[in-house]
């Protein structure tokens, strides 16, 4: 039917005026709001390569918690399906390690899948993807706004792959994994750096001296000991790690310290 077609009526509704019937007519009509976010949906879905049955989840999948209108509806942002993609993706990059590397022993395997599944790892997958501009933010400003949307392009990868697996399960989610991380996994594997490396170039770049590591607590038998050390660096709560050497429980204490802080480029490659 065409909606353009003109309604006629052959007499003004009882007790009411011909001047009020023919403003009524003359009444904007309504816009749809359904088709613009139903094409802007479609459009996610053909990138990511799954039709969601519940198209919510997606919704709250790219929706950063800083665009709800309460703080009491944060589950509505992607904060639990994220926590719910890093590890759905650390379980299914796990299997494809293990098939993929019959001969790779556990520390092989564990340092492969530290590389895959890192943020910096999910944001690339993301940016191929093209989600950043489908992330939704709340008032901010355009240069604070291009910033968010690259701090948190990880999360909204991993939340993605939360949603997938909420509305298509285990299956689902595996082939968008598959199709995204096949390639990076077949790549030679870069050698992590050193964390204490890391961790010292990233303060000096702010300005900061040089990490202090101090053993708290040495444990276990003398042909077995276990190091709990400390890393400090001023303005930064001490940050703590467990080897069973000095050097291996600083790389950790490093480690830790690099992942609460947010730094880019670290691994325990010990």
């Amino acid at each position: 039917m065409n909606d353009d077609t003109p309604v006629i009526r052959d007499t003004p509704t009882q007790g009411e005026s011909p001047q009020a019937e023919a403003g009524r007519e003359a009444a904007p009509r309504k816009k749809r709001k359904g088709s613009a976010k139903g094409s802007a949906t479609a459009a996610i879905e053909a990138r990511i390569g799954h039709k969601f049955t519940d198209p919510n989840l997606l919704i709250s999948a790219f929706t950063h918690v800083s665009a709800l209108k309460a703080a009491r509806n944060r589950a509505e942002s992607y904060q639990r399906l994220e926590f719910l993609g890093d590890h759905v993706l650390g379980l299914i990059v796990s299997d494809m390690l293990y098939r993929a590397f019959p001969n790779a022993d556990e520390g092989e395997l564990s340092k492969r899948l530290a590389d895959l599944v890192r943020k910096e790892s999910c944001a690339d997958v993301a940016k191929s993807l093209g989600l950043v501009d489908d992330i939704k933010l709340g008032q901010v400003g355009a240069s604070a706004s291009a910033r968010l949307r690259k701090s948190v392009l990880g999360d909204i990868c991993e939340a993605v792959i939360g949603a997938i697996f909420l509305d298509g399960g285990y299956a689902a989610a595996a082939q968008f994994v598959e199709r995204n991380w096949t390639e990076r996994m077949r790549k030679p594997r870069r050698p992590l750096r050193d964390p204490k490396t890391v961790l010292q170039e990233w303060a000096q770049s702010r300005g900061m001296p040089t990490p202090v590591y101090r053993e708290v607590e040495r444990t276990g038998p003398h042909h077995d000991p276990q190091f709990r050390v400390s890393v400090d660096l001023p303005g930064l709560a001490p940050a703590e790690g467990v080897g069973g050497s000095k050097r291996a429980a600083e790389k950790v204490a490093a480690s830790v310290m690099i992942e609460r802080e947010g730094v880019g480029g670290g691994g325990n490659d010990s």
